[in-house]
């Protein structure tokens, strides 16, 4: 029988996202109108329990990153849109051996959000998810 290294969700992942998003300027935004930091924060469909087994069912241990022993933290940036949409999905930190990518895919194929809300207004807000990888 085989057993396969499955990718570690940071269980952090709240905390992180709580001191990124909960700075000082609730209109904090930056030169394209996305704002960094507001009064009601996107949320995946079913919370963060759901992201993260989200996550966990459909991420795959790139097989170059196995065969290298690459383990580390992706760090992803990307927008969630007024439409609770997906976009601008970008690498902050990466590790290599395929994990960016995959991690990009995974982020790309999220569902739609519940958006953010600044003022009762739907805004498009920018979240960063660290995804650990661990053999």
């Amino acid at each position: 029988m085989k057993t396969y290294a499955k990718p570690i969700i940071l269980t952090t992942l709240t905390l992180l996202m709580s001191f990124y998003i909960g700075a000082v300027d609730v209109n904090a935004q930056t030169s394209e109108g996305v704002l960094m930091e507001m009064e009601v924060m996107p949320e995946y469909p079913g919370g963060m329990e759901a992201m993260f087994k989200y996550i966990g069912d459909n991420l795959k241990y790139p097989a170059s990153a196995k065969e290298k022993g690459i383990e580390g933290t992706v760090v992803v940036k990307f927008i969630v849109n007024k439409d609770g949409s997906i976009s601008d999905t970008e690498i902050l930190r990466g590790i290599g051996g395929g994990c960016d990518e995959e991690s990009l895919r995974i982020v790309n194929s999220f569902p739609s959000w519940k958006p953010g809300e600044n003022e009762g207004e739907k805004v498009r807000a920018q979240m960063r998810l660290p995804i650990r990888y661990k053999l």
